[in-house]
């Protein structure tokens, strides 16, 4: 244990506006902020468990504050004691709110002498919402278990008390123990040489917030891909991995050219089993993966551009609570698509940003209204709920309209200082804007109204004459499938043979949403779509096969669901099996098989999906 850092006690400088009380957490930071965690934790595989022993530096602003309140999920409380400066530990008297299904259970610590440090001896459940415990069955070797977290959005504290607030920031070291040949690794920088002793230390020395707290371990073998990169991955999936990750480097540079100084030392992958919930996870150091990016032809790693670039936009400047997400995934969206331009061609990069694009202007108007904003509005949305398409694209999109009215060079120096501005710390939107306001718009008279602005941020919809990109190959693809579509162009005449992950991508989601069973028929025979490998394309072609009726399809779109625990590629197949009797009990029957394979955020949300389904 250390005292307080310079970059942490840098932290407590933030504007009040910055630590608002989240309605996602219990914590009342305006009277005490958790400014450091020392963690010692016990991976217990056999019964699917951390023992642990947190320790909080605090740092109190309110003199009158009776209590410390954390956040906690399903943790069994041991004890709780603080921590003098001599190492003498006093009992403290605690309370354990009941469990509320959203936040949690509330830890109240009656503190009133205020001290430093506070520790508390815990275990986690076997059922916490933010780990995963897999059987060596369900890993790509099967030969060891394996466990990893998702902290994102309110899940850290179903692994570690703390104040879970992306508002609150916080330094780290971690003792770790595990089996021996288990490698562990952490939200920190990692060493690849290390040794398979069961022992593992961590000290991540930047602030963070607690949705970045990451663990890991599992059968796990390491290959470099540049002087600051490696790949982490199971054995026989390292080498694909390290293969499809080569230009990892390469995308630092870039990122580095436009927006500064790559400040976290280490940025290394951990493709994790199939299970993983998500594309991505942007841990710093520590970037968690899917393995459904793998398809080597290296289509899919704007998903590795787009967690790096979160070290600027994400982990660098944080929102300061999921309210104004759009902070962390708008802007590392935007910054994604310059990465892969500069490093793939405007070709793609336009591609998949109409991809967003497509998908937002399909969806936004079936959304509430308040979900249709930047910033919502106080309400009733779930703080998962807040990573919708609105955060990611019409974030973008806003972006890439300011690029557009005052030119990418003026936005680039923009966009660099504002990086430099608020590092390190956790900001709202309404600390954007003030930032904004003068630097960029009033600097710059006659290219953008402030009205303009408080309409992308608050506006609902799309605003008119938003900026889309041109893409001559998806004009061609357009003609080509309406001509398909027509029967004037038969599937084996489609000039297919050449279309990359993203064009199938767009053909496919072209398609009705219930086109004629001959069609497909058709269309599968010539390019042999079920069955494919690619899960972006295998998601869309099972989605639209389903709904022209073609059972056919069915067993391999069972085993593209239990392959796959990622759930923007799961759920969709599983919703159009569950819109007829027989694809319901159909989904059933593959969940029963796959469940145990499941990350428990995909298991809720299927098995919500199926609950809305029987009530039709």
């Amino acid at each position: 244990m250390f005292p307080l850092r310079t970059l942490a006690l840098g932290a407590l400088l933030l504007p009040l506006a910055a630590y608002a009380n989240d309605p996602y957490s219990y914590a009342q930071p305006d009277a005490v902020r958790v400014t450091h965690l020392d963690l010692k934790l016990a991976i217990d595989f056999p019964h699917r468990k951390l023992e642990g022993l947190a320790t909080l530096t605090l740092a109190w602003t309110d003199p009158k504050a009776p209590a410390l309140v954390l956040d906690t999920r399903d943790l069994s409380i041991a004890s709780v004691e603080s921590v003098d400066a001599h190492g003498k530990a006093t009992a403290l008297k605690y309370a354990l709110a009941p469990r509320d299904k959203q936040l949690g259970s509330k830890l109240t610590i009656q503190a009133p002498q205020h001290p430093q440090r506070v520790r508390i001896v815990y275990t986690t459940s076997p059922n916490a919402s933010g780990l995963q415990w897999l059987p060596p069955a369900q890993t790509a070797d099967k030969k060891q278990p394996f466990m990893f977290s998702q902290s994102e959005s309110i899940h850290a504290r179903s692994w570690v008390p703390l104040q879970d607030s992306p508002a609150i920031r916080f330094t780290y070291t971690a003792q770790v123990i595990a089996p021996n040949d288990t490698r562990v690794v952490m939200s920190a920088p990692n060493d690849p040489t290390h040794s398979l002793n069961g022992h593992f230390s961590f000290d991540q020395t930047h602030p963070i917030p607690s949705y970045l707290l990451a663990i890991a371990a599992g059968n796990l073998a390491v290959k470099q891909t540049g002087p600051r990169s490696a790949v982490y991955a199971e054995p026989s999936v390292v080498a694909k991995a390290a293969h499809e990750f080569e230009d990892t480097e390469k995308m630092i540079q870039t990122a580095e050219k436009l927006y500064g100084p790559y400040r976290w030392g280490r940025y290394d992958i951990l493709v994790l089993p199939p299970s993983f919930p998500y594309g991505g996870m942007e841990n710093p150091n520590m970037t968690f993966a899917t393995p459904t990016v793998l398809v080597g032809d290296k289509s899919l790693v704007s998903l590795v551009a787009h967690e790096l670039a979160h070290s600027w936009s994400g982990n660098l400047v944080t929102a300061a609570s999921w309210r104004d997400i759009w902070l962390n995934e708008g802007v590392t969206t935007y910054v994604q698509g310059r990465i892969t331009e500069a490093l793939y061609g405007k070709r793609q990069a336009d591609e998949e940003a109409l991809l967003d694009i497509h998908s937002l202007q399909r969806g936004v108007g079936t959304m509430p209204e308040n979900a249709q904003r930047l910033a919502p509005r106080p309400g009733n949305i779930d703080a998962d709920d807040t990573l919708s398409d609105v955060a990611y694209t019409k974030g973008s999109w806003f972006l890439r309209t300011l690029e557009q009215r005052f030119g990418r060079e003026t936005f680039d120096n923009y966009l660099k200082g504002y990086f430099d501005h608020f590092a390190f710390q956790s900001i709202t939107t309404e600390q954007m804007l003030d930032y904004l306001k003068p630097n960029l718009i009033d600097k710059y008279p006659g290219k953008m109204s402030w009205n303009e602005v408080q309409d992308w941020v608050y506006g609902t919809g799309i605003p008119a004459h938003a900026p889309i990109p041109d893409s001559p190959r998806f004009d061609t693809i357009d003609k080509e499938r309406t001509a398909f579509l027509a029967g004037t162009l038969k599937a084996g005449k489609l000039d297919a043979k050449d279309w990359n992950t993203q064009e199938w991508m767009y053909f496919l989601d072209g398609l009705p949403d219930t086109p004629p069973l001959a069609t497909m028929q058709q269309l599968d025979a010539a390019w042999h779509l079920t069955g494919t490998p690619n899960a972006e394309i295998g998601m869309r072609w099972y989605v639209h096969a389903i709904a022209a009726g073609d059972k056919a399809t069915w067993p391999a779109a069972a085993e593209h669901m239990t392959r796959i625990g990622r759930l923007y590629l799961t759920l969709p197949v599983y919703r159009a099996l569950s819109k007829t009797p027989d694809g319901l009990a159909f989904a059933k029957q593959v969940y029963a098989k796959a469940k145990n394979g499941y990350h428990p955020l995909t298991q809720q949300a299927v098995e919500t999906l199926f609950a809305k389904a029987g009530k039709h």
